[in-house]
């Protein structure tokens, strides 16, 4: 790898960790162990394809896609690992949110982790701060599209956390 690849990938590493850090947390529904090490694979394929970036996008777009990339293909892989029915995760939320110790933040990461994979992408880069033109370059669909998603998933996890279906 050449000397400017190497500054290029510190520079992006130095910017994105957190965003990263943060995008991972998302899907790991609050783990924060599983989280650190989904983002080093995040970097580690970064690293892997630094050579074949285009520049067509800003570098925190290509993160991005990298990162929600390697996020949906560890979810896969978990998928076919084991397979928990949705009344367990159900149960278990619903235990949690009783516990008078839960960290808001966790409930929140819990309550994300049931929705789908793609709702799930949409409201992370929402808390991220990402614009909805943002959102839409990166996922590919128009940005009315990412508003009126953006509005259903908002209503979906006010469901799921006062516990209604």
């Amino acid at each position: 790898m050449s000397k400017k690849n190497l500054q290029l990938f510190e520079t992006v590493y130095q910017q994105c960790y957190p965003m990263v850090l943060q995008m991972c947390l998302g899907f790991m529904k609050g783990d924060n162990d599983l989280a650190k090490d989904l983002s080093q694979e995040v970097f580690i394929n970064i690293w892997n394809a630094l050579d074949t970036f285009k520049n067509q996008s800003s570098h925190k777009t290509w993160v991005y896609r990298v990162t929600v990339n390697t996020c949906l293909q560890y979810l896969r892989k978990e998928k076919k690992k084991k397979r928990i029915s949705l009344e367990k995760v159900e149960n278990s939320l619903a235990d949690n949110q009783h516990d008078q110790n839960l960290d808001q933040n966790k409930t929140l990461y819990l309550a994300i982790g049931q929705l789908e994979d793609l709702d799930r992408l949409i409201i992370m880069m929402v808390l991220e701060g990402q614009d909805y033109d943002t959102i839409s370059e990166i996922l590919g669909i128009k940005p009315t599209n990412v508003r009126v998603k953006i509005h259903r998933i908002k209503k979906r996890l006010k469901k799921i956390l006062n516990n209604e279906r």
